[in-house]
């Protein structure tokens, strides 16, 4: 029995070890969520994770996007076609008539080449666009239509020629004479955009090498000659919002064709594969093409969302084809101080001297000067509006159509042989849109987890690590402070009242005094007569808990009630015994009238005869502290203090409690 209470008793104890270690752990993992929370809060491991992902470096994820767009990026062209070409030419029309052709489509392979990454955070690189052909866009349009347009050689050479000395331009003019050489022509529409041979353009390209270095004249073509072109792009480790903008274009940051950095300078802007990153709503972006011949400012109007991303939607702003009249920056755009009407930007300089200008498609927001001398355009705000939708977080581009109109500014060319009815004339010959209607459907997906899912999964930790590491740290802390050590402390108290009483009941075992009969000390509310072992061993603790102080004052009482029947073996009762009640309801019984002198200590407490401290403390005794206190007649009668006392030598002290036992004995 006593190998087996030692078994148990080290079982516990492991038990408890393990429960200490238990609750260490939850308090650990506690302050691990706490602790990684508030990293969450300080470092932001998302636009660390972000900015990783958006720094062009060598084989990493966006760089190779950069290099090489997976977006399918479309060249929406719309032609010019004069309808009264023969009227007009004859004399019998005031005005040319246009009508709308299109759009013939190509698709654009966007591609940077890269040349190498540079000290200063940089990558050189030459641009690619590619064309091809892409039929079933083109809506039953065919490159191979037939159209009148614009002979765009003739008339660029008169309009070069027509400022030269009269020795040039009688040569002209005797060439033109010969050649029977017409400003309006029948061609197809893909010689008319990619290049059509003229005995112009081979007399130029023979006799001035310098000037024109081709041989054949086509407006998309040279929009999309790239030859010489090479750039600098940032690649974001300095500033990460700079990542994959234009440092310099063709060595510099400013184009040469214009004076001031308001007009020249296009360090920062983008040429459509990403814009700059983390802009706010009214910040405004710039946006460059070689065809824009300017890096153009883009505007925020509204914002939305566009391949389940949010996007800004920007556009130019309201005066960008101004040329100094609403805007005085705008002033440097005038060419050789001169200023075309609102609405026209001249980049001849960019189109190898002919007198090119550029414009909203069919002159929207342009001067009403410009269709003095046409008809057939409509401006639509719809059709016409250039839009590009962003997302402000990344710069990625979403929904791009960038519109804008190649037109002719023809000067005074009157005195050029067939030439003169097109004399101070802006001439529209055709428009395009550079479409990319939505990101493919992998780039769309994987741009949803970067820019939508994880920012939610950090705000949902930081808001989940906060809650859970404070409840697990207070539980943590309740479970070891109140659950744990306070029930040690006490174990160890009860284990100690236990040695105390069992030494106290050795010296009672000296005490030659027949007092009372047994008692059966009173079980607390949670315990029971079980005889199982295991039972009382779990028991016992809590008993001795529970009446080691009742005990200790009862002693007290005790001892004051039976010092006259006794004498002095009082004073050391009063210092051994440790009882809780002794008296109850079969007390009254054993004292009989002819003894009621020599047995006052054995009188009701509900008595006259007795007041004084004891009546005080039983009455405020709970009635629950002993269920039942029991004195047991030895069978020797209860006649007198001396007789009583021998009589009751072998009564014994018996606690409910069967571990604890008291026995009186010589």
């Amino acid at each position: 029995m006593w190998i087996w209470g030692k078994a148990r008793k080290e079982d516990r104890g492991e038990a408890r070890r393990l429960q200490i270690y238990c609750l260490f752990i939850l308090l650990m993992l506690g302050f691990l969520a706490i602790g990684s929370g508030c990293f969450i809060l300080i470092s932001h491991p998302y636009d660390f994770l972000f900015k990783q992902k958006v720094v062009l470096q060598d084989g990493g994820e966006i760089f190779e996007m950069w290099k090489k767009p997976e977006v399918d990026l479309y060249v929406r062209i719309f032609l010019f076609n004069v309808t009264n070409a023969e009227d007009f030419m004859a004399g019998k029309a005031d005005k040319l008539t246009f009508k709308e052709v299109g759009p013939y489509v190509y698709k654009e392979g966007l591609e940077h080449e890269i040349v190498k990454f540079n000290d200063n955070g940089t990558i050189s690189a030459i641009p690619r666009h590619p064309l091809t052909w892409v039929g079933e866009l083109s809506e039953g349009n065919k490159e191979d239509d037939l159209l009148f347009l614009p002979n765009i050689a003739l008339l660029s050479i008169a309009d070069v020629v027509a400022k030269q000395s009269f020795v040039t331009r009688f040569g002209l003019n005797n060439l033109i004479t010969l050649g029977n050489i017409q400003p309006l022509v029948q061609m197809t529409a893909k010689e008319f955009m990619m290049g059509y041979k003229s005995n112009l353009m081979t007399l130029g390209n023979t006799f001035m090498p310098g000037w024109i270095y081709f041989d054949k004249l086509g407006l998309i073509d040279r929009m999309y000659d790239f030859n010489g072109d090479y750039e600098t792009i940032f690649t974001g480790e300095d500033d990460v919002r700079n990542s994959g903008l234009i440092d310099t274009y063709r060595g510099s940051k400013d184009l040469p064709q214009w004076h001031g950095s308001h007009c020249s300078n296009v360090q920062g802007a983008s040429d459509g594969t990403k814009f700059r990153g983390g802009v706010t709503r009214n910040e405004s972006l710039l946006f460059f093409r070689k065809s824009l011949c300017r890096a153009a400012p883009l505007v925020s109007v509204k914002e939305g969302v566009k391949s389940g991303l949010k996007a800004y939607m920007y556009t130019f702003p309201e005066h960008l084809f101004d040329n100094g009249k609403h805007t005085p920056e705008n002033k440097c755009f005038c060419r050789n101080d001169r200023c075309l009407p609102e609405g026209l930007i001249d980049v001849t300089d960019c189109y190898y001297g002919f007198p090119i200008a550029l414009s909203y498609p069919h002159f929207y927001k342009g001067d009403d000067e410009l269709f003095n001398k046409i008809e057939g355009l409509s401006p639509n705000k719809e059709l016409h509006e250039t839009r590009f939708w962003i997302q402000p977080e990344s710069g990625l581009p979403l929904d791009v159509s960038a519109k804008f109109q190649i037109n002719m500014a023809l000067g005074d060319i009157s005195r050029i042989t067939n030439a003169g009815k097109f004399a101070n004339l802006y001439l529209p010959m055709l428009w395009f849109d550079i479409r990319m209607y939505s990101l493919p459907k992998s780039l769309e997906d994987r741009f949803n987890m970067y820019l939508n899912i994880l920012p939610i999964v950090e705000k949902g930790a930081l808001y989940l690590f906060f809650p859970i590491g404070a409840a697990l740290i207070l539980l943590s802390v309740y479970r070891l402070a109140f659950k744990v050590m306070f029930k040690t402390f006490d174990g160890k108290k009860k284990q100690r009242n236990c040695i105390i009483a069992s030494k106290q009941m050795k010296d009672v075992k000296k005490v030659q005094k027949d007092i009372y009969a047994p008692c059966e000390i009173a079980l607390n509310d949670t315990e029971s007569d079980n005889s199982d072992p295991q039972f009382d061993e779990e028991r016992r603790p809590s008993f001795f808990k529970t009446h080691s102080d009742r005990l200790r004052e009862l002693s007290h009482r005790l001892g004051d009630r039976v010092y006259d029947s006794v004498g002095s073996v009082k004073d050391k009762v009063h210092d051994v015994l440790h009882v809780q009640k002794v008296f109850n309801d079969r007390k009254n019984s054993l004292i009989t009238k002819d003894d009621s002198v020599a047995n006052d200590g054995f009188k009701s407490d509900s008595g006259d005869e007795r007041t004084g401290s004891y009546e005080a403390v039983r009455q405020s005794d709970s009635e629950d502290d002993c269920r039942y206190l029991e004195v047991v007649d030895d069978g020797s009668g209860f006649d007198g203090p001396t007789k009583n006392y021998e009589s009751r030598r072998g009564s014994t002290l018996k606690g409910l409690d069967d571990t604890v036992i008291v026995e009186f004995s010589d």
